[in-house]
């Protein structure tokens, strides 16, 4: 199939027209508008180089906030209060500190100053949060997202000590739960979220779940 390319007033094209790897679209830009749009349609943004790539992968990595599973190390660690938690306190540190932090058998970010910019400017307006780790003082893991409707769509987090983007996310989904969040995308599976309850799903059945917890 081909790639579609995104202009300015361009929309999105229908996903079933992804390639097998879910790549959509490339082009367009992130201003809130179009990020919402592609949110809403289970679409997200991909660095590669200077381009935006547009994504819509088949499966689809999600977790339902009732399935979430926590391991018994978790669980003493959770109970241990070792580390802090909180909502929305630091984002641009959060932000900065996933498109900083070195990970293991990674080389770069997709996190550009480009993509920085355009989440911290959701975050203004209240559609991008934050979950952060604290120990002391000193953030020390979180991740940030898009929240619409019932649906929370995790972007990217960081740790510099073990466990600590973990435990961000464990107190995150928990208190998503009890806000009525019912849905969180994963987008893309790794073992690290399978071990914490989720799971892949065809994307007919995520856009169909989606279109049931978007705002009216």
């Amino acid at each position: 199939m081909p790639i579609f390319v995104i202009e300015d007033e361009n929309t999105f094209p229908p996903v079933h027209l992804a390639e097998p790897d879910g790549l959509l679209a490339i082009g367009g830009d992130l201003s809130p508008q179009r990020l919402l749009d592609a949110y809403k349609k289970g679409i997200f943004p991909w660095y590669e180089g200077e381009y935006i790539l547009w994504w819509s992968p088949d499966p689809r990595c999600i977790l339902y906030p009732t399935e979430l599973k926590i391991s018994h190390s978790m669980k003493q660690m959770l109970r241990k209060q070792v580390l802090r938690f909180s909502v929305d306190e630091a984002f641009e540190k959060v932000i900065h500190e996933c498109r900083t932090t070195k990970r293991k058998d990674q080389h770069g970010t997709w996190i550009t100053t480009t993509v920085e910019k355009a989440y911290n400017k959701m975050h203004q307006l209240g559609y991008a949060h934050s979950a952060e780790a604290w120990k002391g003082d000193e953030l020390v893991g979180g991740l940030y997202g898009i929240r619409i409707g019932k649906v929370f769509f995790g972007e990217s987090m960081f740790s510099k000590i073990s466990n600590a983007s973990k435990f961000a996310f464990i107190n995150l989904v928990q208190q998503l739960k009890e806000d009525g969040v019912e849905l969180i995308d994963c987008q893309v599976y790794t073992p690290h979220l399978e071990s914490m309850g989720a799971k892949m799903i065809s994307r007919e059945e995520f856009i169909k779940t989606l279109n049931t917890m978007l705002d009216p």
